[in-house]
């Protein structure tokens, strides 16, 4: 639809009277008239009065199409701005409840934080004390060590003085029977020298004879 035809019922609906509202229309058929020049030939006032009813119908046309059109805007307004209301307070729902996240996890992190600087303290404190403890056991290892050796080099001297001894016993002892064995070796070969002597100076008597 012309958006002067618009206008016109614009102008109309806020004539103050007839006369206004008809100088209105003559106008309007002026300016049509200039528009359209054959039509001088043909209008009359009948011509003029359907062309005015259909123009005022035309433009009642226009008027309800435009409070039509007027009042889905304005329910697509309302239906907008509802929407928009509601997605502003989702939004400040979800900005509230990102807050509370925040808040709870800072504390969480600060928990966390706290517990382990507080392992971290007894890590150390225990380093330290096993430091202390390994020390500790390191000396009295030392310690025994060097007990347990000169134990045992107390003990070495002592087999060894006693393996000497008995060494020397077992030597004298095996002098002793060398010295028996020998002396025995000595009574026999003795007493068969003398039985050999007496045979013999037997033999050559009894040849003799």
């Amino acid at each position: 639809m012309d958006a002067s035809v618009i206008e016109l019922y614009e102008q109309l609906a806020n004539a103050p009277d007839e006369r206004t509202r008809a100088r209105l229309i003559a106008e309007a058929l002026q300016a049509l008239s200039e528009r359209f020049p054959h039509l001088d030939h043909l209008a009359t006032c009948q011509h003029l009065t359907e062309t005015e009813l259909k123009l005022l119908r035309e433009i009642e046309q226009v008027r309800l199409e435009t409070e039509h059109v007027r009042a889905e805007l304005k329910e697509s307004e309302l239906r907008l701005s509802k929407e928009i209301e509601q997605v502003r307070l989702e939004t400040e729902h979800i900005r509230a409840e990102l807050k509370e996240s925040e808040l709870r996890l800072s504390k969480e992190i600060e928990q966390v934080r706290l517990e382990t600087e507080h392992v971290r303290a007894e890590l150390k404190e225990s380093e330290l004390k096993l430091s202390k403890e390994i020390e500790q056991v390191r000396a009295d290892l030392s310690k025994e060590i060097e007990q347990v050796r000169a134990d045992l080099s107390k003990e070495i001297e002592q087999v060894r003085a006693d393996l000497s001894k008995e060494i020397e016993q077992v030597r004298s002892d095996l002098r002793v029977r060398i010295e028996q064995a020998k002396s025995e070796t000595v009574r026999w070969v003795a007493g068969l020298w003398l039985a050999q002597t007496a045979l013999i100076a037997w033999l050559i008597l009894r040849a003799a004879s």
